[in-house]
C-alpha cells in the first residue's frame, strides 16, 4: 500500500517492527521502526491526511490510530473478522474482529462506507471501512467525499 500511494505522488510513511520489511518499503517514503504492540506509540502528536491500515488488529492501538487520522482526513481499515477461524488463519479469536466492532472504534469519525462479511477469492471474513474526521471549519457548503467506481 505504501508503494501503490507513494507511487500516485503522495508522500508515505510505513512502520513495523521488521528492519527487514522496511528495507523495501524505504524507497517510497520514510519508514519507522518500531513494535507498536509491546513499545510506545510512535506518532503521539502527529496526525496523517490519510490513515491505511490491512491485515492488522491489536485492539490496544485502535484508540491511537483512529486519533492518528487528521481533521480532513481518512481512515481506510480492514482486517479480519469473526468466521474467518472457518476458512484459515487468523483464527485465534484475539485477531478477529467480533461484528461491528470495527464500526464502533470509529464513533467519532464520519464513516463514508462499512462491510462486514465474506469475500471469496481468497476466502476470509473481513470488515472495511472508510470513514473521515471531519475539518474544523468545512465552509457553508458540506464536504464533498467524491465516490467512485474502478472501470
Amino acid at each position: 500500500h505504501l508503494r501503490w500511494f507513494a507511487q500516485r505522488g503522495h508522500p508515505v510513511t510505513g512502520v513495523d517492527r521488521s528492519a527487514e520489511a522496511l528495507a523495501s518499503a524505504g524507497a517510497f517514503g520514510q519508514t519507522v521502526l518500531a513494535d507498536i504492540e509491546n513499545g510506545p506509540w510512535p506518532f503521539a502528536g502527529q496526525a496523517f491526511d490519510a490513515v491505511v491500515v490491512t491485515n492488522y488488529l491489536w485492539r490496544a492501538r485502535l484508540p491511537d490510530i483512529i486519533q492518528a487520522v487528521a481533521p480532513g482526513g481518512l481512515l481506510l481499515y480492514e482486517t479480519f473478522a469473526q468466521g474467518n477461524e472457518s476458512v484459515g488463519k487468523p483464527s485465534r479469536p484475539d485477531f478477529l474482529l467480533a461484528p461491528g466492532e470495527l464500526l464502533r472504534a470509529c464513533d467519532g469519525l464520519r464513516v463514508v462506507a462499512y462491510e462486514d462479511g465474506f469475500l471469496d477469492s481468497p476466502e476470509r471474513f473481513v470488515q472495511r471501512i472508510a470513514a473521515v474526521r471531519a475539518a474544523p471549519n468545512p465552509g457553508e457548503t458540506p464536504p464533498r467525499y467524491p465516490l467512485q467506481t474502478q472501470g
